[in-house]
């Protein structure tokens, strides 16, 4: 494990990411994001692994362009819409129910 992973894995927030990665940023972005930006660069590094043995800057590179594509995306977007944890997975399968329905079911159980 190269250094700069070693110094990342004791971050704890998303503004640590992007300082130590230098990568320009907007505050009120990522605080309602935070979460969700850390979570997509997480994907992004799953999918396009970071090699080995890279020299330091190019190391650095590679996480840098994969956490700015990350942060882009909720730039652009929203938490949402990006889908990325699972609750907004499933929520488009959530079924509605009407006022009428409640009603007759509260009635029902009051009868």
């Amino acid at each position: 494990m190269s250094s700069l992973v070693d110094t990342m894995q004791k971050f704890s927030s998303a503004e640590e990411f992007l300082d130590f990665l230098e990568v320009d940023y907007d505050p009120p972005v990522v605080h309602v994001n935070r979460l969700h930006i850390l979570k997509r660069f997480q994907q992004y590094l799953g999918r396009d692994r970071v090699a080995e043995g890279l020299p330091e800057a190019e190391e650095r590179a590679a996480y840098k362009q994969r956490l700015e594509m990350a942060y882009a995306d909720f730039v652009k977007s929203n938490a949402a819409t990006e889908k990325v944890f699972k609750v907004f997975q499933e929520a488009d399968g959530v079924q509605t129910v009407s006022i009428s329905k409640l009603k007759d079911t509260l009635a029902e159980r009051h009868a």
